[in-house]
C-alpha cells in the first residue's frame, strides 16, 4: 500500500493537475523509501517551479538561467526529510545538509546536490539566481509571501532587462498571485498523503 501511495504522491493523478515528478528524482525517493507527503510537496514545489520558469523563458529573455537546475532543485530540496521526517510536520534544518549529502551518495554532482542544501539560505550573497527561483517556488507554493526574497527576485529582473525596478515587482507580483490561487489546493493534495510510510 505504502508503495502505491508513494507512487500516486510522484505521479499520479491529482487535483490540481501537477506535473509529475521527473523520473530520476522518483527513482531515489523510492529507493530512499521517502513519505508519501514528501514526495506530494516535492511535486508541488516542482510544479510551481515549472511556472516560474516557463513565465522567464516567455517574458524575460534576457534573463539567462539554467531551467533544468532550478526544476530539479524545486523536485529534490527536501529530499533530507526522508531522513528527518520530523522536519515534515515541525521546524527544523538538519534535513538541508542530509539532503545535500544524500544526493551526493547517489551519484548527482554538487551543483544539483546544493539546492537541497541552500534552500532556506537565500538571502547569502552568493546565491545564484537558480537558488532564488527554487526558494521562490518553496515559497509561493503555498501562497507564502516573503518580500525579501521577492526583492532580490526582483533586482535580478531589473538587472537584467535595464527596467525599473517597481515594473519587474509589477509583473512578479502578478505571476505570484496568480500561483497562489492555488495554493490550498496544493495544500490539500499535500495533506492527503501520510507523513509516515
Amino acid at each position: 500500500m505504502t508503495n502505491t501511495l508513494l507512487s500516486t504522491a510522484m505521479s499520479g493523478a491529482a487535483d490540481p493537475p501537477l506535473l509529475p515528478l521527473p523520473d530520476r528524482v522518483a527513482e531515489l525517493l523510492s529507493e530512499l523509501g521517502s513519505p508519501p507527503r514528501l514526495a506530494a510537496h516535492l511535486r508541488a514545489v516542482h510544479d510551481v517551479a515549472h511556472q516560474l520558469v516557463d513565465w522567464l523563458e516567455r517574458d524575460y529573455r534576457p534573463v539567462v538561467f539554467d531551467r533544468e537546475a532550478v526544476l530539479f532543485g524545486a523536485a529534490t530540496h527536501d529530499v533530507g526529510k526522508s531522513v528527518h521526517v520530523g522536519e515534515l510536520s515541525g521546524p527544523g534544518s538538519a534535513h538541508e545538509e542530509a539532503g545535500r549529502t544524500l544526493l551526493l551518495g547517489h551519484g548527482f554532482g554538487p551543483e544539483s546536490a546544493r539546492f537541497a542544501a541552500t534552500h532556506a539560505s537565500w538571502a547569502d550573497p552568493g546565491a545564484g539566481f537558480e537558488d532564488l527561483l527554487v526558494s521562490l517556488a518553496d515559497k509561493v507554493w503555498k501562497n507564502k509571501r516573503v518580500p525579501d526574497l521577492e526583492d532580490l527576485v526582483v533586482a535580478r529582473l531589473a538587472e537584467a532587462t535595464g527596467r525599473a525596478a517597481w515594473e519587474e515587482f509589477l509583473a512578479l507580483d502578478g505571476v505570484l498571485a496568480g500561483i497562489g490561487a492555488g495554493a490550498d489546493e496544493r495544500l490539500a493534495f499535500q495533506a492527503s498523503f501520510p507523513i509516515h510510510a
